[in-house]
């Protein structure tokens, strides 16, 4: 079966009517049109012989007698002294086989059989005493001849009710589909103003459970985002005022000391927020991705390597792509001598890969890494400033935007990066 919704139901909807319209046809043709045509040329052919049978016993019977008989028949009769057309059995036996079958078995004689007039007449020529009797009758008289119209109009009423059917199903997925988008725009951060439930009562009911789910975590998102700011406002506060006593002190060794505690204090607050916060505000518009990632390559610390960059443009939010991007790249340039960076479009959508040559994390370690908070134990941490939220806030802008983050075992010996994105 098809993994999608939509297919599905199309398969179940045609497979069974193909099936019966299929099925009817082959048993009209291959079960009933034979009967039929066996029974009308067994009556054509003992009809035919009656007559011959009655001409042998009376020569004498006029012809209006016999063609009287004959005409009751459906067939007209004629008595000559030779047959009028040449026989032709073998192209009568592959179109009309039937009814050369069925003179074979009545009559005790040979017999010439032909077409006449554009194929719609038969003729055929009965020999009796010295006289030879001339039949003649509509193709229709003994076989049939329009069982195509049988299937024009089951393949009319056929295409008719799946027409009907395509659309009452479409009809039908199309709430599914919207609320599918509805739902993955949710997801993304996004808002879909002008959706409003739709469909059958248990996809309304499935809309309305899902909006009702938005508005609590859009509730929940901002009750968060407002008690960070205010735990924001209340630290920066003392920390400025620590910031301003540290200056007038003068400088010394301890008050640089304290003054880089600050200034870490400061940004950790900052990452902590961001966190929270999740850009939610940002609206999504044109992002040159090419350009975002050499900008922040460029105002790295140490050198990173540029070994391709396709042009690739997409739709997102800018401030939190160069966040995630610059986390992912800090991240490699913090703990690798040598870091290379490629951004690539592929079939699946763009590809951002950062490898580093540092100590890089174990393969059953890197799904913990993306834990908010979470500092590894092993070499990957040591002695390295941070907040454990670089990678988790990478994770979180990718999934936002319909991507991810993966980590894997780089070529250079350390860790492999690599953010997809949607194009």
């Amino acid at each position: 079966m098809p993994k999608g919704f939509w297919p599905r139901n199309v398969l179940i909807m045609f497979v069974p009517i193909v099936a019966m319209m299929v099925g009817m046809t082959w048993y009209f043709f291959y079960g009933h049109m034979p009967s039929v045509n066996e029974r009308l040329s067994a009556s054509v052919a003992r009809d035919t012989a009656l007559i011959a049978m009655t001409h042998d016993r009376d020569p004498s019977v006029t012809l209006s007698r016999l063609d009287l008989i004959a005409d009751t028949q459906g067939q007209t009769l004629e008595i000559r002294q030779a047959c009028p057309v040449d026989d032709n059995r073998a192209r009568m036996e592959r179109r009309i086989p039937t009814v050369v079958s069925a003179l074979d078995h009545f009559l005790d004689r040979p017999f010439e059989i032909a077409f006449v007039g554009d194929n719609d007449d038969i003729l055929f020529c009965v020999p009796s005493g010295t006289d030879i009797l001339v039949f003649t009758m509509p193709r229709k008289r003994a076989v049939i001849i329009n069982g195509h119209i049988y299937i024009v109009w089951v393949l009319g009423f056929g295409l008719l009710l799946l027409a009907a059917a395509f659309g009452f199903l479409r009809n039908q997925v199309r709430s599914i589909l919207q609320l599918t988008e509805a739902a993955k725009a949710f997801g993304r951060g996004r808002d879909m103003a002008h959706y409003s439930p739709s469909g059958a009562t248990e996809v309304r009911d499935a809309a309305r459970a899902v909006l009702q789910m938005k508005q609590r975590l859009t509730a929940f998102t901002e009750q968060r985002t407002a008690l960070l700011n205010g735990v924001s406002h209340d630290l920066r506060t003392p920390l400025t005022r620590l910031k301003l006593q540290l200056a007038m002190m003068g400088e010394s060794e301890d008050s640089k000391a304290a003054q880089r505690d600050l200034n870490q204090m400061s940004a950790m607050l900052d990452e902590y927020l961001a966190f929270a916060r999740g850009e939610e505000l940002e609206q999504d518009q044109p992002v040159n991705l090419t350009s975002l990632v050499k900008d922040i390559c460029e105002q790295m610390e140490k050198p990173v390597t540029l070994s391709s960059l396709d042009m690739i443009s997409l739709m997102g939010r800018p401030m939190a792509l160069r966040r995630a991007i610059t986390n992912l790249i800090s991240n490699a340039v913090s703990y690798g001598g040598k870091v290379d960076v490629v951004l690539r479009k592929g079939p699946a959508g763009a590809d951002l890969i950062i490898d580093d040559d540092g100590p890089g994390i174990a393969p059953e370690q890197r799904e913990e890494a993306f834990r908010p908070f979470t500092r590894l134990d092993d070499a990957r941490s040591q002695n390295v400033a941070g907040t454990g939220l670089g990678l988790a806030l990478a994770r979180d802008t990718a999934r936002a935007h319909g991507g991810d983050v993966r980590l894997e075992t780089s070529p250079l010996g350390g860790l492999r990066a690599r953010l997809r994105l949607p194009v």
